[in-house]
C-alpha cells in the first residue's frame, strides 16, 4: 500500500468537480513510479543469484538511471553486480538493469511522439504532451525529431532493399500487359513543416 495523493475540496461547483488536469497528472506519475519500482526491484531480486550454483552475487554499487515513460521520468537505481567465479566470464562485473531495460524510452512514450510529430509540427507536438501527459519539462521539439528519425530508420530497415520497379520485364512491352481487375487507387500525401521562425504555410 502506498498514498499516491490527498485531495480536498470545499463546495462543489463545475470548476472543482473531480479530478483536475494537474492532480491526474500528478496521480498518473505516482502510480507509474511505484509500479515501475516495484517491477524492477522484483525483477533485480530473481536476477541477483547466480543461475549456475544459486550463490548470491556481491554488489559493487550502483548509478542512476532516467527511464521516460509515457506518464512520467521515473528516477531508477541501477546496480552493479560481480560475476560469480563458478563459470569463466569475459568481464568481472555487470548491470543486470541494463540487460533489462537497454532502451530508456518506453514504447508507448514513443508511439505518441512519432504519432503526434507525423501529423503536426514538433513543437506542437512536444506542447500537446505537455499539456494532457505528466511528461518531463525537458521533453522539446529536438528530442522528438530525433526519435522520430530513429523509429523511421528502424522501419526502413526492416522494409529490406527497395526495388526501384513493381513491373517485371522490358518497359516497352508494359502497355500490352492486360489491364488491371478492380479500380486503382492512387494516394497523394503532402505536408510543409516549418520552423518557428519561418513563415507557416496553411
Amino acid at each position: 500500500m502506498q498514498d499516491v495523493a490527498q485531495l480536498e475540496r470545499e463546495g462543489v461547483t463545475i470548476e472543482t468537480l473531480g479530478l483536475t488536469l494537474a492532480e491526474g497528472k500528478l496521480i498518473l506519475k505516482r502510480v507509474q513510479e511505484a509500479m515501475v519500482w516495484e517491477q524492477v526491484n522484483a525483477a533485480l531480486l530473481r536476477l541477483r543469484c547466480c543461475p549456475d550454483c544459486g550463490k548470491a552475487r556481491h554488489s559493487r554499487g550502483h548509478h542512476g538511471v532516467t527511464v521516460r515513460t509515457v506518464f512520467g521520468n521515473v528516477e531508477l537505481k541501477s546496480p552493479r553486480l560481480g560475476q560469480c567465479a563458478c563459470q569463466p566470464h569475459s568481464e568481472t562485473t555487470f548491470s543486470p538493469l541494463q540487460a533489462l531495460l537497454p532502451q530508456h524510452v518506453s514504447a508507448e512514450l514513443l508511439y505518441l511522439e512519432v504519432k503526434w510529430s507525423s501529423l503536426l509540427p514538433y513543437e506542437v507536438s512536444c506542447d500537446l504532451l505537455h499539456d494532457v501527459l505528466p511528461v518531463d519539462e525537458k521533453l522539446n521539439a529536438v528530442t522528438i525529431r530525433n526519435h522520430l528519425f530513429q523509429v523511421a530508420e528502424r522501419l526502413e530497415g526492416e522494409l529490406g532493399e527497395e526495388r526501384p520497379c513493381l513491373m517485371e520485364g522490358c518497359e516497352q512491352d508494359w502497355e500490352q500487359l492486360p489491364i488491371p481487375d478492380g479500380p486503382l487507387t492512387v494516394g497523394l500525401d503532402g505536408g510543409f513543416r516549418a520552423c518557428p521562425a519561418q513563415a507557416r504555410m496553411l
